[in-house]
């Protein structure tokens, strides 16, 4: 149980993930380094099919990643993704520096 601002809450409290480092690769891969210490590679591939995705399938915009306050950001912040999501679908880097 955790208490936020007076509400008791059942489990526990996940920890909130951010992204602290960010590497554009080929093939429309990402290396991240999250808040927790762990490296991982997304895959972005898949997402380039969705309208909000569209834009990044020009090489020269994908490779333009940054970080904006812990999230992962592409022209001005016009195109974000969720840290979380990230994370839940990136594969283990274990050989990440």
């Amino acid at each position: 149980m955790y208490i936020v601002d007076g509400i008791a809450y059942a489990g526990e409290k996940e920890p909130v993930i951010k992204i602290s480092g960010v590497r554009p690769m080929e093939d429309y891969k990402l290396w991240l380094r999250f808040s927790t210490g762990e490296a991982k590679v997304f895959d972005f591939k898949p997402l380039l099919e969705k309208p909000a995705f569209a834009p990044l399938a020009d090489k020269s915009v994908f490779n333009g990643v940054y970080i904006d306050y812990g999230v992962t950001v592409w022209m001005g912040g016009d195109i974000d993704i969720s840290p979380k999501f990230l994370y839940d679908h990136a594969v283990s880097d274990e050989g990440a520096a």
